[in-house]
């Protein structure tokens, strides 16, 4: 089986990394660096129409998707996904929470802290700062203050987030509570003793090293 990461610097990408490495899978890696305005090479759309990292070649295939390249991994190699049928369900729902509910508000959090920032007319920027002030009063921090409470709550109960062992949906988590423990208020001790275990696997050091930290505090 021949497998290429293409790994774009301070990404989801990490992901596809630390999962091989957990797997004790050959790879290579096609490193990508974002452009001055942070986002990923144009060129990417070369590999796969969508451009979006990661992209992890196998055997000639392109795959795409965060959540759908740790399933096919994860099935493939028969490891990494709970046998107890109740933590099957859990690791099956935290690969969608993750993008399809936690990861939104946090986006938008961004998006809207650098709005703050962006050079602009003196005269405009009341106006940005009101509406950014708005959407936060009103989406963002009702939305983080739910989400980050439940992660909160789940880590509080179990050390992973399918239940008494580490799995795909621990890596698929990841990058959305490193991005929440940058960014959003409160101490988070669960989440935050969390992140040290997971950070100590000898994989996510391997991968950290080969492709750098998945977010950086002073961007994301």
């Amino acid at each position: 089986m021949s497998i290429k990461v293409h790994h774009l610097n301070f990404s989801r990408s990490l992901r596809a990394l630390w999962l091989l490495e957990e797997l004790e899978l050959d790879y290579t890696i096609q490193a990508w660096e974002r452009d001055k305005d942070f986002r990923a090479p144009s060129a990417a759309a070369d590999v796969h129409p969508l451009g979006r990292f990661p992209m992890v070649e196998v055997d000639g295939r392109v795959l795409v998707e965060s959540g759908a390249v740790l399933e096919y991994f994860a099935d493939r190699e028969g490891k990494l996904r709970p046998t107890d049928e109740t933590e099957k369900i859990e690791c099956t729902m935290f690969l969608h929470y993750a993008e399809g509910s936690l990861m939104p508000p946090l986006l938008v959090q961004l998006i809207f802290t650098r709005l703050r920032a962006a050079p602009m007319p003196f005269f405009i920027k009341p106006i940005a700062r009101g509406i950014a002030d708005q959407v936060d009063k009103s989406y963002t921090r009702p939305a983080l203050d739910l989400h980050l409470g439940f992660v909160e709550k789940t880590l509080g109960e179990r050390p992973y987030f399918a239940g008494n062992n580490f799995s795909i949906a621990d890596i698929q988590m990841f990058y959305a509570v490193e991005a929440a423990l940058f960014r959003a208020s409160g101490e988070r001790p669960n989440m935050r003793a969390w992140r040290d275990r997971v950070i100590s696997r000898p994989a996510y050091q391997r991968a950290e090293a080969k492709g750098g930290k998945a977010v950086p505090p002073s961007k994301a």
